[in-house]
């Protein structure tokens, strides 16, 4: 999928189309993503600043959607768990970014090379218009290599 398309279908994606949440920008090696929320009439708390529940979707998918396209189909990846921090109202126009380097692609490869799990957090800022801080989120995701049929045999093998 290009990096268009997946664009495409992230905004026409019913919880992101009817909560306000666009992704702006998603680089041609999945390694990079940037996402907006705009405030609007129904995307607002009962205090008239951005409901939480959008702040927190708008950061949802990504680290496990770059982690599993950096990766390849070799490995499984999951998404496994998540918190967020509350730091200040937001109003207007949010947004986060998503960058995934090549250093945590190869930390995560090495540590699952021999088949193990690995529990790798990421933190995600969500920014105001003028930069400010509005709420952080942290992402746990798990990584384990594939079994390949072989290696699913023999260990099924040398347990009889």
């Amino acid at each position: 999928m290009t990096p268009r398309r997946a664009r495409l279908m992230f905004n026409l994606w019913p919880p992101f189309l009817f909560t306000g949440i666009r992704v702006t920008a998603i680089d041609a090696r999945f390694r990079h993503a940037r996402v907006e929320l705009r405030q609007r009439w129904f995307n607002s708390n009962y205090v008239g600043t951005h409901f939480g529940g959008s702040l927190f979707a708008m950061t949802d998918p990504f680290w496990m959607i770059l982690t599993l396209r950096a990766l390849g189909s070799e490995h499984v990846v999951w998404d496994k768990a998540a918190e967020i921090e509350f730091v200040r109202p937001g109003r207007g126009t949010v947004h986060a970014s998503f960058d995934l380097d090549d250093a945590t692609v190869e930390t995560i490869r090495a540590a699952t090379a021999d088949g193990s799990k690995h529990l790798h957090w990421f933190t995600t800022d969500v920014l105001d218009a003028s930069g400010e801080l509005v709420a952080r989120v942290r992402k746990q995701i798990y990584v384990r290599r594939k079994r390949r049929a072989s290696q699913s045999a023999d260990a099924t093998a040398s347990t009889r």
